[in-house]
């Protein structure tokens, strides 16, 4: 077996879930997701600290995107307009790879208590990070919140739109999928009043 493989990590983030919709997330080892990727159990630590951490780790990358959007917003921009920029930052990195792997992580998340809760922590967690970003911008509290909360839920939406693998035509980009999910949310918010 190789020692190196450039896409070791996709390798094993695909057979991960792969492996968690055909038997379930708790009788998934690290060493079946190492065997089956073609890789050892170090390749598999050198990438993850556990099978746990190949679902967080979109997490992570996803906040991070979104701050950097929001941070690189125009210094004028209201918040909504800044995490639009932020949905449009973390859109704009998810490519059709993200797409394929969403019924499968969708499929392994349904089936397991423990991962959706983790979901569900990962759905605060972004709205954690667009609230803190939007302090930094000095956005009082209760507006971040509710900005970030917007973001969050035209996020999710527009992923939806862009994974259903129903689809019969090219969903195009994601970007184009939480622009439209966003200005919809803002909307009804708007007729709230």
């Amino acid at each position: 077996m190789p020692r190196w493989k450039p896409d070791a990590r996709q390798r094993l983030v695909v057979e991960a879930l792969r492996l968690f919709a055909e038997q379930g997330y708790d009788a998934t080892t690290v060493a079946q997701i190492a065997e089956r990727a073609g890789l050892t159990r170090s390749t598999f630590f050198r990438h993850f600290a556990d099978k746990r951490e190949i679902l967080t780790t979109g997490q992570q990358v996803l906040s991070r995107l979104l701050t950097e959007g929001i941070d690189t917003a125009a210094p004028d921009a209201t918040p909504l307009t800044a995490v639009a920029a932020g949905l449009e930052r973390a859109s704009g990195e998810m490519t059709s790879f993200n797409r394929e792997l969403s019924p499968l992580l969708h499929a392994a998340i349904e089936a397991n208590e423990e991962l959706r809760d983790r979901e569900a922590l990962k759905s605060i967690g972004m709205a954690t990070a667009i609230v803190e970003a939007l302090k930094r911008r000095n956005v009082p509290e209760p507006a971040a919140q509710v900005a970030a909360e917007l973001g969050v839920l035209a996020f999710g939406l527009g992923y939806t739109r862009w994974a259903d693998p129903t689809r019969d035509q090219d969903p195009g980009e994601l970007a184009t999928h939480t622009r439209a999910a966003f200005d919809e949310l803002r909307a009804a918010a708007a007729e709230l009043r």
